[in-house]
């Protein structure tokens, strides 16, 4: 299951993806993991999560956080549930790029039997018919 949450800055999406997370560590028999752009969310979150900074390892477009999250699926067969906290940002804000990582990470999501969860920081009437799949 892939789930965006979409809105400006502001409208509670980190508060809601941090509630997500701390659910999930409560239900989850394997791995959670947070990406994040920066490290924000350090003290806030439970030292259970896996928490990633983007920025450590240089994810910086669509393609590269594809790869990057791949990659943790590849290593880790234990991961339940995967959240990504400033996605568009880390995706430097090109919609086009996001718009095919949506789908190439939901197929990967999907076949690894993934919860996704990504915050994306848009006015909800600008996202494009692919995003308002997962919304």
């Amino acid at each position: 299951m892939t789930k965006i949450i979409i809105g400006v800055k502001g409208t509670g999406k980190t508060k809601t993806l941090i509630e997500m997370i701390n659910s999930a560590l409560e239900s989850s028999k394997g791995s959670v993991v947070c990406i994040e752009k920066g490290d924000n969310l350090k003290l806030t979150l439970s030292y259970n999560c896996r928490l990633i900074n983007s920025d450590e390892y240089m994810v910086n477009d669509a393609q590269a956080l594809y790869g990057f999250i791949a990659g943790l699926m590849a290593s880790n067969h234990d991961i339940t549930d995967l959240f990504i906290d400033a996605t568009f940002r880390i995706c430097n804000r090109d919609l086009d790029a996001f718009d095919k990582f949506i789908v190439e990470a939901d197929a990967l999501a999907a076949k690894n039997d993934v919860n996704l969860v990504m915050t994306l920081s848009m006015p909800t009437e600008n996202a494009t018919e692919n995003i308002k799949k997962y919304l």
